[in-house]
């Protein structure tokens, strides 16, 4: 299968969104902005209890026109689509550009975890990456855009006056792994100016 595989032909650009507590209203707010022409994979880590109901991607489909489906293991990343990790695991990319999914110990008490992906993510795609944090009321994703900066990859943080909890956003800034700072609304048409569109 890697054979078939040609990085970064095959996927240009990726964003990772991650988000925890208040992190479904903002998604939301987030896809209803994403046009049906947007180029970019985008990936959603969101802190989910264990025993969350299995269709949050069919919940989430209703607020955009791209394909929405939550990540099963070696599913591969393709552009124009949305995936979502699955609750109680965390999602890793691979170098054949497939997802893989352990049940290793939470991070912040957290499975899946923000950091674990972005991490992950950012070892593949380098440059090519573009992260953002959400609103959340612990750590997690702080490490995780750093290490996306420090490939080369675009970092950013919802203004964390606006987020429903603002640590997390907060932790990033600290951190020092956050490129931009902004609000909400402002996330996807930052991003499109970036990739051209």
């Amino acid at each position: 299968m890697t054979e078939s595989l040609d990085f970064p032909q095959l996927v240009p650009h990726v964003v990772v969104i991650g988000a925890s507590w208040g992190g479904i209203e903002a998604i939301i707010r987030i896809l209803r902005q994403i046009p049906d022409h947007f180029p970019a994979a985008v990936v959603i880590v969101q802190h989910r209890h264990s025993d969350a109901h299995a269709s949050f991607d069919k919940s989430l489909r209703r607020y955009c026109t791209l394909p929405v489906r939550e990540v099963e293991d070696k599913d591969v990343l393709q552009p124009s689509h949305i995936f979502l990790a699955p609750a109680n695991y965390h999602m890793l990319l691979e170098r054949d550009l497939s997802f893989s999914l352990c049940l290793s110990a939470p991070v912040f008490y957290c499975r899946p975890s923000i950091d674990v992906t972005m991490q992950s993510m950012a070892s593949v795609l380098g440059h090519a990456l573009i992260g953002v944090l959400l609103t959340g009321a612990n750590e997690d994703g702080a490490e995780g855009l750093w290490s996306i900066q420090k490939q080369g990859g675009l970092t950013i943080a919802q203004d964390p006056e606006e987020a429903a909890a603002p640590a997390m956003p907060l932790s990033a800034i600290a951190r020092g792994g956050v490129d931009k700072v902004i609000k909400l609304k402002e996330i996807i048409p930052y991003i499109l100016g970036v990739l051209g569109e």
